[in-house]
Protein backbone atom coordinates (compact mmCIF):
# COMPACT_ATOMS: atom_id res chain seq x y z
CA UNK A 1 0.00 0.00 0.00
CA UNK A 2 3.23 2.45 0.56
CA UNK A 3 4.48 1.72 -2.68
CA UNK A 4 1.06 2.36 -4.30
CA UNK A 5 0.82 5.93 -2.24
CA UNK A 6 4.04 6.95 -4.22
CA UNK A 7 2.93 5.59 -7.69
CA UNK A 8 2.78 8.37 -10.71
CA UNK A 9 -0.38 8.19 -12.74
CA UNK A 10 -0.53 5.78 -15.62
CA UNK A 11 0.82 7.54 -18.56
CA UNK A 12 2.61 10.39 -16.75
CA UNK A 13 6.48 10.33 -15.97
CA UNK A 14 9.41 11.91 -14.14
CA UNK A 15 12.81 12.50 -15.44
CA UNK A 16 16.18 12.08 -13.42
CA UNK A 17 19.65 12.51 -14.23
CA UNK A 18 20.93 12.04 -16.41
CA UNK A 19 18.55 11.91 -18.58
CA UNK A 20 17.03 15.20 -17.65
CA UNK A 21 20.24 17.08 -18.74
CA UNK A 22 20.45 15.41 -21.83
CA UNK A 23 17.12 16.42 -22.21
CA UNK A 24 17.95 20.24 -21.18
CA UNK A 25 20.89 20.06 -23.75
CA UNK A 26 18.73 19.00 -26.72
CA UNK A 27 16.32 21.51 -25.79
CA UNK A 28 18.65 24.06 -26.23
CA UNK A 29 19.98 22.28 -29.13
CA UNK A 30 16.70 22.49 -30.79
CA UNK A 31 15.66 26.20 -30.13
CA UNK A 32 19.09 27.59 -30.83
CA UNK A 33 18.18 26.28 -34.51
CA UNK A 34 14.88 26.92 -34.49
CA UNK A 35 16.01 30.56 -33.82
CA UNK A 36 18.61 30.47 -36.69
CA UNK A 37 16.30 29.65 -39.24
CA UNK A 38 13.97 32.74 -38.30
CA UNK A 39 10.86 31.11 -36.03
CA UNK A 40 10.41 33.04 -32.48
CA UNK A 41 10.04 31.11 -29.50
CA UNK A 42 6.54 31.45 -27.67
CA UNK A 43 5.61 30.41 -23.98
CA UNK A 44 1.76 29.71 -24.26
CA UNK A 45 -0.08 29.04 -20.11
CA UNK A 46 -0.47 25.87 -19.17
CA UNK A 47 -4.21 26.39 -18.06
CA UNK A 48 -6.34 28.84 -19.99
CA UNK A 49 -10.47 29.68 -20.09
CA UNK A 50 -12.06 26.45 -21.46
CA UNK A 51 -14.04 28.42 -24.46
CA UNK A 52 -10.81 29.69 -25.46
CA UNK A 53 -8.65 26.54 -25.42
CA UNK A 54 -10.85 24.76 -27.55
CA UNK A 55 -12.17 27.71 -29.92
CA UNK A 56 -12.62 26.42 -33.77
CA UNK A 57 -10.57 23.47 -35.15
CA UNK A 58 -9.00 23.03 -31.12
CA UNK A 59 -12.80 21.33 -30.83
CA UNK A 60 -11.22 17.86 -31.57
CA UNK A 61 -9.35 18.43 -28.37
CA UNK A 62 -12.05 18.22 -25.72
CA UNK A 63 -12.04 14.64 -24.70
CA UNK A 64 -8.30 14.78 -24.21
CA UNK A 65 -8.38 17.60 -22.13
CA UNK A 66 -8.38 17.67 -18.40
CA UNK A 67 -10.81 20.62 -17.31
CA UNK A 68 -11.57 22.42 -13.29
CA UNK A 69 -13.23 25.45 -12.25
CA UNK A 70 -11.55 28.85 -11.66
CA UNK A 71 -12.47 29.53 -7.81
CA UNK A 72 -11.39 32.85 -8.49
CA UNK A 73 -13.98 33.89 -11.39
CA UNK A 74 -16.32 30.59 -11.52
CA UNK A 75 -15.43 29.63 -15.32
CA UNK A 76 -14.45 26.58 -16.60
CA UNK A 77 -10.82 26.15 -17.45
CA UNK A 78 -8.96 23.81 -19.06
CA UNK A 79 -5.17 22.40 -19.09
CA UNK A 80 -3.80 22.18 -22.65
CA UNK A 81 -3.37 19.11 -24.29
CA UNK A 82 -1.68 19.99 -27.69
CA UNK A 83 0.61 23.45 -28.36
CA UNK A 84 -0.67 23.84 -31.74
CA UNK A 85 -4.27 25.44 -31.19
CA UNK A 86 -2.59 28.05 -28.58
CA UNK A 87 0.04 29.09 -31.25
CA UNK A 88 -2.71 29.44 -33.95
CA UNK A 89 -4.03 32.16 -31.26
CA UNK A 90 -0.74 33.99 -30.74
CA UNK A 91 -0.54 34.30 -34.09
CA UNK A 92 -3.39 35.69 -35.28
CA UNK A 93 -3.93 37.65 -31.97
CA UNK A 94 -0.61 38.98 -30.99
CA UNK A 95 0.75 39.39 -34.84
CA UNK A 96 -2.33 39.64 -37.04
CA UNK A 97 -1.00 42.76 -38.82
CA UNK A 98 2.00 40.79 -40.20
CA UNK A 99 1.99 38.75 -43.65
CA UNK A 100 4.30 35.23 -42.21
CA UNK A 101 4.58 34.64 -38.75
CA UNK A 102 7.14 31.81 -37.52
CA UNK A 103 6.65 30.60 -34.37
CA UNK A 104 8.31 27.67 -32.27
CA UNK A 105 7.27 26.05 -28.41
CA UNK A 106 8.61 23.34 -26.20
CA UNK A 107 6.62 22.77 -23.11
CA UNK A 108 4.56 19.92 -21.34
CA UNK A 109 1.08 19.18 -22.41
CA UNK A 110 -1.38 16.85 -20.45
CA UNK A 111 -4.20 14.53 -21.71
CA UNK A 112 -6.82 12.72 -20.27
CA UNK A 113 -5.89 10.19 -22.75
CA UNK A 114 -3.01 9.37 -25.19
CA UNK A 115 -2.94 9.63 -28.76
CA UNK A 116 -2.12 5.76 -29.22
CA UNK A 117 -2.43 2.64 -27.26
CA UNK A 118 0.32 2.86 -24.47
CA UNK A 119 1.32 6.38 -25.56
CA UNK A 120 2.29 9.06 -22.98
CA UNK A 121 -0.30 11.40 -21.53
CA UNK A 122 2.26 13.96 -20.28
CA UNK A 123 4.26 14.95 -23.38
CA UNK A 124 7.13 17.59 -23.86
CA UNK A 125 5.53 18.96 -26.66
CA UNK A 126 8.31 20.30 -29.22
CA UNK A 127 7.21 21.99 -32.84
CA UNK A 128 7.10 24.75 -35.28
CA UNK A 129 4.01 26.60 -36.97
CA UNK A 130 4.55 28.30 -39.98
CA UNK A 131 1.71 30.79 -40.96
CA UNK A 132 0.64 33.27 -44.10
CA UNK A 133 2.71 30.95 -46.71
CA UNK A 134 0.27 28.95 -48.45
CA UNK A 135 1.13 25.78 -51.11
CA UNK A 136 3.73 24.04 -51.50
CA UNK A 137 6.32 26.30 -50.75
CA UNK A 138 5.34 26.03 -46.36
CA UNK A 139 4.86 22.29 -46.92
CA UNK A 140 8.84 21.90 -47.91
CA UNK A 141 9.75 24.46 -45.36
CA UNK A 142 8.09 22.57 -42.76
CA UNK A 143 9.13 19.14 -44.11
CA UNK A 144 12.85 20.25 -43.47
CA UNK A 145 12.13 21.75 -39.91
CA UNK A 146 11.36 18.63 -38.96
CA UNK A 147 13.85 16.34 -40.70
CA UNK A 148 16.35 18.40 -38.78
CA UNK A 149 14.58 18.14 -36.10
CA UNK A 150 15.21 14.67 -35.85
CA UNK A 151 18.61 14.70 -36.93
CA UNK A 152 19.76 17.31 -34.41
CA UNK A 153 17.88 14.49 -32.02
CA UNK A 154 20.30 12.04 -33.53
CA UNK A 155 17.22 9.76 -34.62
CA UNK A 156 18.75 7.71 -37.71
CA UNK A 157 16.45 5.72 -40.30
CA UNK A 158 13.92 8.02 -41.25
CA UNK A 159 10.91 6.44 -42.55
CA UNK A 160 8.25 9.50 -43.53
CA UNK A 161 4.85 8.45 -44.01
CA UNK A 162 3.14 11.12 -46.85
CA UNK A 163 -0.89 11.77 -47.54
CA UNK A 164 -3.35 14.49 -48.43
CA UNK A 165 -6.61 14.99 -46.76
CA UNK A 166 -8.25 16.57 -49.41
CA UNK A 167 -8.64 13.63 -51.58
CA UNK A 168 -10.80 11.97 -49.27
CA UNK A 169 -12.60 15.34 -48.47
CA UNK A 170 -13.29 15.89 -52.29
CA UNK A 171 -14.48 12.18 -52.75
CA UNK A 172 -16.38 12.42 -50.31
CA UNK A 173 -18.19 15.66 -50.77
CA UNK A 174 -19.60 13.99 -54.29
CA UNK A 175 -21.31 11.37 -51.94
CA UNK A 176 -23.41 14.23 -50.03
CA UNK A 177 -22.69 12.64 -46.30
CA UNK A 178 -24.66 14.08 -43.25
CA UNK A 179 -22.05 13.93 -40.14
CA UNK A 180 -23.22 11.21 -38.89
CA UNK A 181 -22.58 8.95 -42.27
CA UNK A 182 -19.22 11.10 -42.57
CA UNK A 183 -18.25 9.54 -38.98
CA UNK A 184 -19.14 6.42 -40.17
CA UNK A 185 -17.07 6.54 -43.29
CA UNK A 186 -14.32 8.02 -41.64
CA UNK A 187 -14.35 5.31 -39.07
CA UNK A 188 -14.27 2.41 -41.86
CA UNK A 189 -11.87 3.91 -43.53
CA UNK A 190 -9.39 3.90 -40.43
CA UNK A 191 -10.04 0.54 -39.93
CA UNK A 192 -9.27 -0.49 -43.97
CA UNK A 193 -12.80 -2.85 -44.11
CA UNK A 194 -13.44 -3.73 -47.40
CA UNK A 195 -16.78 -5.19 -45.99
CA UNK A 196 -17.82 -2.63 -44.01
CA UNK A 197 -17.86 -0.26 -46.63
CA UNK A 198 -19.84 -2.03 -49.02
CA UNK A 199 -21.98 -2.42 -46.40
CA UNK A 200 -22.19 1.39 -45.60
CA UNK A 201 -22.46 2.32 -49.83
CA UNK A 202 -25.51 -0.48 -50.10
CA UNK A 203 -27.48 1.41 -46.87
CA UNK A 204 -26.46 5.07 -47.98
CA UNK A 205 -27.11 4.32 -51.31
CA UNK A 206 -23.86 5.45 -53.25
CA UNK A 207 -23.12 4.86 -56.61
CA UNK A 208 -20.53 2.06 -57.83
CA UNK A 209 -18.27 4.52 -59.47
CA UNK A 210 -18.49 6.67 -56.22
CA UNK A 211 -18.09 3.58 -53.45
CA UNK A 212 -14.92 1.91 -55.78
CA UNK A 213 -13.44 5.07 -55.58
CA UNK A 214 -13.40 5.78 -51.54
CA UNK A 215 -12.57 1.51 -51.56
CA UNK A 216 -9.29 2.34 -53.80
CA UNK A 217 -8.14 4.84 -50.97
CA UNK A 218 -7.68 1.74 -48.60
CA UNK A 219 -5.17 0.11 -51.15
CA UNK A 220 -3.92 3.02 -52.22
CA UNK A 221 -0.31 3.13 -50.41
CA UNK A 222 2.70 2.24 -50.83
CA UNK A 223 6.00 3.82 -52.24
CA UNK A 224 5.89 6.99 -54.12
CA UNK A 225 4.54 5.17 -57.13
CA UNK A 226 0.81 5.32 -55.37
CA UNK A 227 0.75 8.87 -56.41
CA UNK A 228 0.69 7.80 -60.02
CA UNK A 229 -1.24 4.95 -59.77
CA UNK A 230 -3.80 7.24 -57.69
CA UNK A 231 -4.15 9.57 -60.92
CA UNK A 232 -5.75 6.68 -62.67
CA UNK A 233 -7.92 5.34 -59.91
CA UNK A 234 -9.22 8.37 -58.56
CA UNK A 235 -10.40 10.04 -61.57
CA UNK A 236 -14.22 10.57 -60.32
CA UNK A 237 -12.87 12.66 -58.15
CA UNK A 238 -12.18 15.43 -61.02
CA UNK A 239 -10.04 18.29 -60.71
CA UNK A 240 -10.32 18.66 -56.57
CA UNK A 241 -8.45 15.57 -56.64
CA UNK A 242 -5.88 16.03 -59.06
CA UNK A 243 -4.93 18.85 -57.61
CA UNK A 244 -3.97 17.29 -54.46
CA UNK A 245 -2.34 14.68 -56.49
CA UNK A 246 -0.06 17.29 -58.12
CA UNK A 247 0.77 18.95 -55.39
CA UNK A 248 1.65 15.65 -53.42
CA UNK A 249 3.62 14.26 -56.96
CA UNK A 250 5.79 17.60 -56.13
CA UNK A 251 6.68 17.33 -52.50
CA UNK A 252 7.71 13.83 -53.77
CA UNK A 253 10.12 14.93 -56.15
CA UNK A 254 11.48 17.79 -54.10
CA UNK A 255 12.06 15.41 -51.00
CA UNK A 256 13.47 13.01 -53.73
CA UNK A 257 15.88 15.67 -54.86
CA UNK A 258 17.00 16.92 -51.24
CA UNK A 259 16.76 13.82 -49.40
CA UNK A 260 17.29 11.29 -51.98
CA UNK A 261 17.65 8.23 -49.55
CA UNK A 262 14.94 9.31 -47.44
CA UNK A 263 12.04 6.25 -47.36
CA UNK A 264 8.79 7.89 -48.23
CA UNK A 265 5.60 5.80 -48.03
CA UNK A 266 2.36 7.39 -49.26
CA UNK A 267 -0.91 6.30 -47.90
CA UNK A 268 -4.04 8.02 -49.18
CA UNK A 269 -6.00 6.90 -46.58
CA UNK A 270 -4.10 8.01 -43.22
CA UNK A 271 -6.48 10.83 -42.48
CA UNK A 272 -4.96 11.74 -39.14
CA UNK A 273 -5.94 14.84 -37.61
CA UNK A 274 -8.59 14.98 -40.95
CA UNK A 275 -11.15 17.51 -39.39
CA UNK A 276 -7.96 19.44 -38.44
CA UNK A 277 -5.83 19.38 -41.51
CA UNK A 278 -6.61 20.77 -44.91
CA UNK A 279 -3.69 19.41 -47.39
CA UNK A 280 -0.65 17.37 -47.24
CA UNK A 281 -0.22 15.52 -43.61
CA UNK A 282 3.01 13.54 -42.66
CA UNK A 283 4.26 11.72 -39.62
CA UNK A 284 7.54 9.94 -38.96
CA UNK A 285 8.53 6.65 -37.81
CA UNK A 286 11.43 4.58 -36.95
CA UNK A 287 12.15 0.82 -37.22
CA UNK A 288 11.14 -0.79 -34.29
CA UNK A 289 9.07 1.73 -33.07
CA UNK A 290 4.99 1.55 -33.16
CA UNK A 291 3.59 4.69 -33.22
CA UNK A 292 4.83 7.99 -34.96
CA UNK A 293 7.71 9.78 -33.36
CA UNK A 294 6.51 13.00 -35.02
CA UNK A 295 3.24 14.46 -37.00
CA UNK A 296 2.45 17.42 -39.32
CA UNK A 297 0.35 18.68 -41.74
CA UNK A 298 -1.25 21.79 -43.50
CA UNK A 299 -4.33 23.24 -41.72
CA UNK A 300 -5.28 26.56 -43.53
CA UNK A 301 -7.99 29.48 -41.63
CA UNK A 302 -7.33 27.94 -38.48
CA UNK A 303 -6.69 31.32 -36.98
CA UNK A 304 -10.38 32.31 -38.42
CA UNK A 305 -12.24 32.13 -35.12
CA UNK A 306 -9.48 34.55 -33.96
CA UNK A 307 -9.67 37.13 -36.59
CA UNK A 308 -7.14 36.18 -38.95
CA UNK A 309 -7.17 33.26 -41.46
CA UNK A 310 -4.41 32.54 -43.11
CA UNK A 311 -2.88 29.77 -44.46
CA UNK A 312 -0.55 27.48 -41.96
CA UNK A 313 1.49 24.78 -41.42
CA UNK A 314 3.35 22.72 -38.92
CA UNK A 315 4.36 19.90 -36.55
CA UNK A 316 5.02 18.80 -33.03
CA UNK A 317 6.70 15.91 -31.94
CA UNK A 318 7.75 14.37 -27.72
CA UNK A 319 10.91 15.66 -26.77
CA UNK A 320 10.83 12.46 -24.45
CA UNK A 321 10.43 9.94 -27.05
CA UNK A 322 13.34 11.87 -29.30
CA UNK A 323 15.84 11.91 -26.41
CA UNK A 324 14.66 7.96 -26.27
CA UNK A 325 15.03 7.01 -29.82
CA UNK A 326 18.20 9.38 -30.46
CA UNK A 327 21.93 8.34 -30.31
CA UNK A 328 22.13 12.24 -28.42
CA UNK A 329 20.53 10.57 -25.54
CA UNK A 330 20.97 6.79 -23.63
CA UNK A 331 19.22 3.94 -24.24
CA UNK A 332 16.78 3.67 -21.61
CA UNK A 333 13.36 5.50 -21.40
CA UNK A 334 12.74 8.89 -20.19
CA UNK A 335 9.86 7.19 -18.00
CA UNK A 336 12.46 6.48 -15.07
CA UNK A 337 10.83 5.44 -12.32
CA UNK A 338 7.22 5.06 -11.42
CA UNK A 339 8.30 4.89 -7.65
CA UNK A 340 11.10 5.97 -5.27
Amino acid sequence: MLDEQWMLPEGVDETLPPLAWQMEALRRKLLDHYRKRGYELILPPLIEHLDTLLTGTAQGLERQTFKLTDPASGRLLGLRADMTPQAARIAARRYGDRPTVRLCYLGSVLRTEPDNLGGPRSPRQVGCELFGVPGIAGDLEVLELLRSTLRLAGVRRLHLDLGHVGIYRALTARVGLDADDESALFDILQRKSHPDLADFARARGLRPRQAAAISQLMDLNGDVSIVARARELLKVGGEAVAGALDLLQRVVDELGRVAPRLDIHVDLAELRGYRYHTGIVFAAFVPGHGREIARGGRYDGVGAAFGAARPATGFSADLNELLRLGSTGAAPSPRTRKRR
